[in-house]
């Protein structure tokens, strides 16, 4: 009698050099004076050759969670700046997000889209659904114009993140070069300065 093949189970989240899953989710989004639901594939970034910021929020109509999002909203054209688009996500209905966005005066005029996995099925392929309630973790993702994921970061559903530390990483990875710790945008890289020893 043939054995059969255990079946494997994401253990942990998606890491460097992995790949964001397919995906064909709703997601709400202004168009000018107006919010609707629209739908976004995995390829809405890649298809026009730019990065994606993904981020993730456990729970809408919550306290820590749209003070992320409305900074990330604040910062939409710096990373436009950088060739990247935002995506938000959490495992809420798109009707959920639609309702928030239209009570929550700080939501209203988002550029991005928020992204609803309402059957958590994204959350927990990418491997950052919360066992316990069944919610996505505070996640975040920058992804490549290939689909590859470049960084990742997890944080605890009570802490806020700092967009800006989204911002010097993304600026960081566009280098393609070495960065000291602490590297900000603007400073030589290593890269930079081995080059100029080497030269010397």
């Amino acid at each position: 009698m043939a054995s059969q093949e255990p079946t494997l189970m994401q253990k942990g989240p998606l890491t460097l050099g992995d790949h964001l899953p397919d995906f064909h989710k709703k997601a709400v989004i202004s168009s000018g004076q107006k919010m609707g639901i629209t739908e976004i594939k995995h390829t809405y970034a890649g298809e026009q050759g730019k990065w994606l910021v993904l981020f993730w929020w456990p729970k809408d109509f919550t306290f820590v969670c749209p003070t992320e999002i409305i900074e990330f909203g604040k910062h939409t054209t710096a990373f436009s700046q950088r060739n990247a688009l935002i995506i938000g996500a959490s495992t809420d209905s798109e009707y959920v997000h639609l309702a928030w966005r239209k009570n929550h005066p700080g939501l209203a005029d988002l550029s991005f889209p928020m992204l609803a996995d309402t059957s958590k099925s994204l959350a927990e392929e990418m491997g950052i659904l919360d066992h316990e309630e069944k919610v996505a973790n505070r996640a975040t993702f920058i992804i490549d114009p290939k689909g590859c994921i470049q960084w990742l970061s997890l944080y605890p559903m009570n802490i806020g993140r700092n967009v800006q530390e989204v911002l010097r990483v993304l600026d960081a990875l566009q280098t393609e070069e070495l960065t000291a710790c602490g590297w900000t945008t603007g400073e030589r890289t290593l890269t930079a300065k081995l080059k100029e020893e080497n030269l010397g």
